[in-house]
């Protein structure tokens, strides 16, 4: 316990606000062991989307802290986020499935009102083939959404609404509706 009048560690503060956030009964998170080599302090939390009794989306979620700061982060936080699903065919190989998927994360964190600076990453698109004897669907089209950003924090350490938007990135590549909203199934008349 720190002595009355210290200092809280902001470290142990972000964590505590990751540890508070609760998503929507969809997204199943738990926590993993963090990379060690990439700052002083880091802590990471998978993610997985279920839909019925399938896995229809899964990603890492990585929080690095360096007390000294780093140059290429412009800070001394950074967040840094995979996001992978399987998606239908046809979505799989629409041109404009790059751009949508890093829309989903800006709009994500702007939605969530988690301030970011420096943010950079990458949509990668992967259609797959089986032959032969490998069970599955002829052809699978996934989408993985790789990227890390600067929170911007200011008087405390609260990464909750970062986090809050990447469940909001996962939810998305899954093809959850927005929470509140009910799909209606097609009603076909004979």
């Amino acid at each position: 316990m720190a002595p009355t009048g210290a200092e809280p560690d902001p470290f142990a503060s972000a964590v505590a606000t990751l540890r508070a956030v609760r998503t929507r009964p969809e997204i199943l998170l738990e926590e993993v062991p963090a990379p060690q080599r990439l700052a002083p302090r880091s802590f990471a939390l998978s993610g997985t989307v279920v839909r019925g009794d399938e896995e229809v989306a899964t990603g890492r979620l990585i929080v690095l802290h360096d007390p000294s700061g780093q140059e290429a982060w412009d800070g001394h936080w950074r967040v840094v986020s995979y996001v992978t699903a399987e998606l239908e065919s046809e979505m799989g190989t629409d041109p404009m499935l790059a751009a949508v998927g890093w829309s989903w994360l800006l709009d994500a964190l702007d939605l969530a009102g988690a301030r970011y600076a420096a943010i950079g990453g990458t949509v990668t698109q992967v259609s797959s083939t089986r032959f032969g004897d490998l069970a599955g669907p002829p052809t699978s089209s996934d989408v993985e959404v790789r990227a890390s950003w600067t929170p911007m924090l200011d008087t405390s350490p609260d990464l909750a609404p970062h986090l809050d938007a990447w469940c909001v990135l996962l939810a998305s590549t899954a093809g959850l509706p927005p929470p509140g909203v009910t799909v209606l199934a097609a009603h076909h008349s004979a």
